[in-house]
């Protein structure tokens, strides 16, 4: 998750960000379904949300929302080693694999 400025709060939680920015997801089969079209939902009506990447936990395949204006979104995907994912709300790109290699790689 990616939040432009001070962490904002639920009122009465201290696990609920209400201001992000962007948000990025492993897709597992259990929740894959539930995380492209409920979650995501739900997330576009937080007024600060930009930028939605689902990551595939099983293949090198990552999908990427992001909004050009109110209700507007563009979709791209990536799939293999060499496919770079390059974010639209912060300055950061990365190749699937290093991605993969990052959060499959054990701590």
């Amino acid at each position: 998750m990616v939040v432009q400025g001070e962490l904002q709060l639920q009122e009465g939680r201290k696990d609920t960000i209400t201001n992000p920015m962007l948000i990025a997801e492993v897709l597992s089969e259990s929740t894959r379904s539930y995380d492209k079209d409920s979650k995501f939902a739900a997330y576009r009506t937080i007024s600060s949300f930009q930028e939605y990447v689902l990551i595939d936990q099983a293949t090198l395949h990552v999908e990427q929302y992001y909004k050009t204006e109110p209700r507007k979104w563009i979709f791209a995907e990536y799939d293999g080693e060499e496919a770079v994912l390059m974010l639209a709300t912060v300055p950061f790109q990365i190749t699937l694999a290093d991605l993969y290699d990052t959060f499959m790689t054990p701590l």
